[in-house]
């Protein structure tokens, strides 16, 4: 039988259950494994289901992918599994124990103090495994959101729960924190779920990946990548049979007209012959017989060109396996070059970081159309630098564009609100960009509380209709989906203005920027910035 974690009742987990602003909800009566049976959820005043009928197996001691575009119901997909959300209709099997970890590192998860404050194997392995620092207790707040995401993880393997869903666990990770990550995560043996949009991670980690093509959900054996290939098959496939079918229509379509217009003919010849009168020497109603059965023949003409036309409507009808592709892509067509020799020029100087720490950097310049990438490891303070420079920049506030590392989930409603009372024109603009980065304008208004990756997308629409002179992402593809992701990258490669990126994102950053400033621990308490051109 399994020990329960130290510190830990029954009547602490039903209590944590109610607790899901942490970051943790802890359900009871779950199972090893998880079912779901012709499963839909909607939420309250939604005129359609986000998902529906969905059928799916998760089992012990494998990981599940959950993919799909931001808005597609993944984290909601992540609460039904964890007894969070109850389906609308269908059946969740369940009798074991589950924990979910959300996306957001605002708060400490619950259970914080206990796990900190055990010193049994298991708690003290699960900390040494993702590098849980023993002073951390204490200062959740001075952590990086890198540190946060691994704290918050740890605590939930040390509670071994039998079905862990986690959502977006590599968000704000160095590339060390992703391997430290993805070997915890291959330790544990129950039923795993996982939402993520890094590609990699998924083909490392999943055994099959559930793809959500919102209200519909198929599952694919392996990781991601193979996932989207036989998705790819399947919809050419798909599109290649309607264009197949659309031709038969066609020709069916044309048959059944001629066969209408044979028969409309005869049917006219039909009723002229009925107008004479019968031959004085027919006795035996030979011309009336010879009409009737011309009659028929007329009858079974249009007969044949109905049924003709149907099994062309037939043909012709829509598929509901293929997918609408929208159109993405959205250009910085506003944005510009500010008309000065820098944007942001700032002294050699030193930066208390907290915790006996400093930050030493040079002087700091960006011109109007260079492309900077901060980069460090986590904790050493590339957050806390973007917020010590952001004062300092020489634009006008309305030509910078900040999007921070994180949102809070009030700061998301505040923004979703003030989305919502805009004017009709400006809110056209703006969710316009907003379908071309790939989500659902009706879906994101009828929400209550948007998505990480959707806010991002609010922000980055309303910064671009503002002609920015100087973009600051930090961590610009966290949250957001691959095809966001690709977007947002070709939209960044064409803007003229300057850029500061902060990303742990290599490849993003090798075609968007020229020049790093580079974060590296010279001492335990000194961290150092050099410029690399």
């Amino acid at each position: 039988m399994k020990s329960r974690p130290c510190g830990r009742t029954d009547a602490d987990q039903e209590r944590a259950a109610e607790r899901d602003g942490g970051g943790i909800c802890y359900t009871t009566r779950m199972a090893r494994f998880l079912q779901f049976d012709a499963v839909s959820f909607a939420y309250p005043g939604m005129a359609a289901p986000l998902l529906s009928d969905v059928t799916a197996f998760f089992p012990e001691g494998g990981w599940t992918g959950i993919v799909g575009a931001n808005g597609a119901g993944k984290t909601t997909l992540l609460k039904l599994a964890a007894g969070a959300l109850a389906p609308t209709n269908g059946t969740i099997r369940q009798l074991g124990t589950a924990c979910y970890a959300v996306q957001r590192t605002d708060a400490p998860p619950v259970g914080w103090d206990d796990f900190m404050n055990c010193w049994d194997a298991a708690a003290l392995d699960e900390r040494r495994r993702l590098g849980v620092g023993e002073d951390w207790a204490e200062r959740w707040d001075t952590l990086s959101h890198g540190e946060r995401k691994r704290a918050q993880i740890a605590l939930a393997l040390w509670r071994a729960p039998d079905v862990l869903a986690l959502d977006e666990p590599t968000n704000h990770l160095d590339a060390t924190g992703k391997a430290v990550l993805l070997d915890a995560l291959q330790h544990y043996h129950g039923a795993g779920l996982i939402v993520s949009h890094d590609r990699d991670f998924l083909d490392a980690l999943c055994t099959q990946c559930l793809f959500l093509f919102p209200p519909r959900a198929t599952m694919r054996p392996g990781g991601v990548t193979e996932g989207r290939e036989q998705d790819r098959r399947e919809q050419t496939h798909a599109r290649e049979r309607h264009d197949a079918n659309a031709g038969k229509a066609r020709r069916l379509a044309a048959a059944a007209q001629q066969r209408r217009e044979a028969a409309e003919q005869s049917a006219a010849r039909t009723k002229r012959l009925k107008e004479r009168k019968p031959p004085a020497h027919d006795h035996d109603g030979r011309f009336l017989r010879g009409v009737a059965k011309l009659q028929g023949k007329d009858g079974w003409g249009f007969t044949q060109s109905a049924e003709l036309r149907k099994r062309a409507a037939k043909l012709a009808a829509p598929d509901a396996s293929i997918r609408v592709d929208y159109e993405l892509g959205v250009a910085l067509a506003d944005a510009g070059v500010a008309q000065r020799a820098y944007v942001l020029d700032v002294p050699p100087g030193t930066l208390d970081l907290g915790d006996g720490r400093t930050l030493v950097h040079p002087a700091l310049q960006i011109r109007p159309d260079d492309r900077i990438a901060l980069v460090g490891a986590n904790g050493l303070g590339k957050s806390t630098l973007l917020r010590h420079l952001l004062p300092q920049v020489l634009v006008p506030e309305e030509r910078l564009l900040n999007i921070p590392q994180e949102i809070s989930e009030d700061e998301s409603r505040r923004i979703h609100e003030e989305l919502k009372r805009l004017d009709d024109v400006p809110l056209g603009r703006v969710m316009t960009l907003v379908s071309r980065l790939g989500s659902r304008p009706a879906r994101l208004l009828a929400s209550t509380t948007p998505s990480p990756g959707e806010i991002r997308k609010i922000l980055l629409a309303r910064g671009v209709a503002r002609g920015p002179h100087l973009i600051v992402m930090d961590e610009p593809t966290n949250h957001l989906d691959l095809p966001s992701i690709e977007c947002l990258e070709a939209a960044l490669a064409e803007a003229p203005c300057a850029l500061l990126l902060v990303s742990h994102d290599a490849r993003f950053l090798s075609k968007l920027t020229r020049t790093r400033w580079e974060l590296t621990p010279t001492t335990p308490t000194q961290i150092e910035l050099n410029v690399v051109l």
